[in-house]
């Protein structure tokens, strides 16, 4: 049993904490995306570009690593989403069903931006 704003709500185990995935991989997208516009505009102010290869291959990795976790995190919300409110009964939350919605399209639009980023970084590599 699961209460959620006040509704009490009967779901099966496995549903129960379907959103940590979601929230662990925002929670990890976010400080990486902060700390990497933090260094680039410092990077600017100062005049150091990123010329180094070991450094761009770290900032690649990362964001490859969490371009996937961000994808897998969405598309796992997204699945849940979508069984709870095509479902009846006690499934449905039509209140709770939007934000979580948002939160879902938001998730998606994070993994394009990581995407991006990382397509744009691979493409700069060779150039080094």
């Amino acid at each position: 049993m699961t209460s959620y704003l006040g509704l009490s709500v009967q779901a099966p185990a496995c549903l129960c904490d379907w959103d940590s995935f979601l929230v662990t991989a925002m929670g990890l997208v976010i400080p990486w995306s902060f700390t990497l516009a933090m260094v680039d505009g410092y990077a600017v102010i100062m005049g150091f570009p990123f010329r180094q290869p070991g450094i761009l291959l770290v900032i690649i990795v990362g964001d490859w690593v969490l371009s996937l976790l961000s994808l897998a995190a969405a598309c796992a919300a997204n699945g849940v989403i979508s069984f709870l409110l095509d479902r009846g009964g006690v499934y449905n939350l039509p209140n709770i069903g939007g934000r979580y919605q948002l939160s879902v399209a938001m998730a998606f639009f994070s993994w394009f931006l990581s995407a991006v980023s990382l397509l744009f970084n691979l493409w700069l590599l060779p150039s080094l």
